[in-house]
């Protein structure tokens, strides 16, 4: 992936340092993104105006094959036997380390804010000199460089995110057939003779993205109070006439990109308090959807849903900061290589612009009524944007 890295070498020029250190395995997005390299444990990534990747010696031939690094060089290649003889394996491998980055002049670095202790101090004593600089934030919050430059999506990317996209909706659709086909026996779903649990639809949203080439390790199906919890992902049987949020998020397996959709359904005859609380949900995503565009901010858009949900009377965090029910969180956050990431869409988000992937997830929670959530995720195109969700909006499921 040709990713731009203007924007670091200015961060470097301003931090007056000579390079950018990482010190993670392939688990660390940022890891990912700057190396081009995925491996399971810890590795070395140096920006000096070039990308120079140190690993051990299992992972150097796939390193020099699948890396975009400008150079590969392995822990041997700076005499490791040896310095871990004379100074231990931690001493040892700092030494090496330090050796990597005096090969390439680089007596400075900065490195992101979760940076090993253990590494800065040992390098410390090896005389480079390991600082913390913060880059300019999207919005609330201490964005690292790295993070600032992923908001902003190549082409390339936010085709991986489309693809990602893609099986959530199969998995989406699997788990709506699922409670479609289920019958209602008293106040339970029931499917195939056995109840309908939380647990069912998930293995059937898994096993789709499965085969669809993507995973997760975790999805939301809540159903009724659990529901309540935007974060609580729902256990047990289903219940007839109660919302069920379907919150889906999964990573594809070849490109490491996410997607993120919510849906919320109901089998049988919701509440008329839910039925309002849906019209008014889908209303505040449209509303959302309307702003967005280059130049409006994340708070903006935020502020577009406090507004339909407070002028029905809902509470929300931003009419009180202290509110249990109502409208509990965000309206959305950017998607990549993490489920999470910058730019933020709410109080405090900052200036969208093309290339940032978002998503609109407005709802309503209230643990003696359940929740409602839709969730879309769109990406910011030069004149508006562009919506990778096409799946359709539906509370009652028959």
């Amino acid at each position: 992936m040709n990713s731009d890295f203007s924007a670091l070498d200015a961060f470097l020029d301003d931090a007056g340092v000579d390079g950018f250190l990482i010190d993670a395995a392939g688990d660390d997005s940022d890891q990912v993104y700057l190396s081009g390299f995925d491996a399971p444990d810890p590795f070395h990534t140096l920006y000096d105006g070039e990308v120079h990747l140190l690993v051990s010696s299992l992972e150097y031939g796939r390193a020099k094959k699948e890396s975009d690094a400008a150079t590969v060089d392995r822990h041997a290649d700076y005499e490791m036997r040896s310095l871990v003889e004379d100074h231990g394996r931690l001493e040892g491998g700092r030494r090496v380390l330090a050796s990597f980055l005096d090969e390439r002049n680089v007596g400075s670095v900065a490195v992101p804010a979760r940076f090993p202790l253990a590494t800065a101090d040992g390098l410390r004593e090896q005389g480079i000199d390991v600082r913390t600089p913060e880059s300019p934030p999207i919005g609330r919050g201490g964005a690292n460089v790295i993070e600032t430059i992923r908001a902003t999506k190549t082409d390339e990317e936010i085709e991986h995110v489309a693809t990602a996209q893609e099986a959530n909706e199969a998995a989406m659709e699997a788990a709506e057939d699922l409670v479609r086909a289920a019958t209602v026996e008293g106040d339970e779903l029931h499917y195939e003779g056995e109840p309908l649990t939380s647990e069912r639809v998930k293995e059937e949203i898994e096993v789709t993205l499965l085969r669809h080439g993507c995973a997760l390790d975790e999805t939301i199906v809540a159903c009724g109070a659990n529901a309540a919890d935007p974060h609580d992902r729902g256990s047990g049987p289903l219940t007839a006439g109660e919302p069920i949020i379907v919150d889906i998020f999964p990573r594809d397996k070849s490109t490491k990109y996410h997607a993120d959709m919510t849906r919320t359904f109901c089998k049988g005859d919701p509440s008329d308090e839910i039925r309002e609380w849906y019209d008014l949900t889908a209303a505040a995503k449209e509303a959302a959807l309307a702003l967005v565009e280059p130049g409006v901010t994340g708070a903006d858009v935020h502020d577009a849903v406090c507004d339909v949900y407070e002028d029905a009377g809902e509470p929300t965090l931003r009419s009180d900061e202290t509110t249990e029910t109502g409208f509990i969180h965000n309206t959305g956050h950017g998607v990549g290589l993490d489920v999470h990431e910058q730019p933020l869409v709410g109080p405090g988000g900052g200036e969208l612009e093309p290339g940032h992937v978002i998503t609109i997830e407005p709802g309503l929670y209230d643990p003696a009524v359940g929740g409602v959530r839709i969730e879309d995720i769109v990406v910011v195109t030069e004149d508006g944007y562009r919506n990778f969700t096409s799946y359709p909006e539906a509370l009652v499921v028959e």
